[in-house]
């Protein structure tokens, strides 16, 4: 199956019809965007990396039962998914403050958060993604109150498997964002993408940051760092 009409692009990859009206292909590309301002890095393998990483995922997730947008990998960079009608919200899961956080609640960096926190953001790069509550969703539109409740369900349902994933493999999941959309037939999926750009991993013992946070800080090693997290958690992106 390959890729045809480009139908949007985000930061890190390239979203194309397939020749299936209910299948997409999401293309992951090189680009590195420190944060939402124009211009990017190329990283040689990142856009293998994430690809291959949020497949990996997605898998993990499938097999706890969270339904979610992947169908297969498709090549280093392509996997194929469901096409789903997107609900313009980030579900963002704080365990650790850290980010935005921090600067919006004068929350010191590191502090353990438990409950985690659930957060909805509308998806909207124009307006730099504003943070709404559960009301204003349902009045202007953006989800129906059941979809909101399901998706919060899922949302931290997620957590818990990927935490413990992730502490198994020595490293704190200090938060990340989700996506949903809805298929054809009205259920629900989780979608986009999780990917060491999507979210914050820190070294357990060291607190050393392993995620996208280095690119933003100017550190070196992006793709090492990445591919390190990959093999903690089981899988090879080594070159062969």
């Amino acid at each position: 199956m390959t890729k045809r009409v480009e139908l949007y692009r985000d930061q890190s990859k390239s979203v194309y019809t397939s020749g299936n009206e209910q299948r997409l292909i999401f293309h992951f590309r090189n680009d590195a965007f420190a944060f939402d301002e124009p211009g990017s890095e190329q990283l040689d393998r990142l856009g293998e990396v994430n690809n291959k990483f949020n497949y990996f995922i997605m898998c993990k997730l499938e097999s706890a039962g969270i339904a979610t947008q992947i169908d297969r990998l498709l090549s280093d960079r392509e996997t194929l998914v469901r096409r789903l009608d997107m609900i313009p919200l980030e579900c963002v899961v704080r365990n650790v403050a850290a980010g935005s956080l921090c600067r919006r609640l004068g929350v010191k960096e590191g502090t353990d958060l438990s409950p985690p926190t659930f957060e909805l953001f509308l998806k909207n790069d124009v307006l730099h993604d504003p943070m709404v509550n559960e009301s204003l969703c349902e009045s202007l539109g953006f989800a129906t109150p059941a979809q909101l409740s399901e998706i919060k369900a899922q949302t931290y349902k997620v957590n818990t498997v990927l935490s413990q994933l992730f502490d198994d493999a020595g490293m704190l999941l200090v938060d990340y964002k989700l996506e949903f959309g809805i298929d054809s037939e009205g259920k629900l999926f989780l979608g986009d993408e999780f990917t060491p750009e999507s979210c914050r991993l820190w070294d357990k013992e060291t607190r050393v940051k392993l995620d996208k946070d280095r690119f933003r800080l100017g550190a070196d090693g992006i793709i090492t760092s990445y591919i390190e997290v990959a093999r903690r958690i089981g899988l090879d992106l080594s070159e062969h």
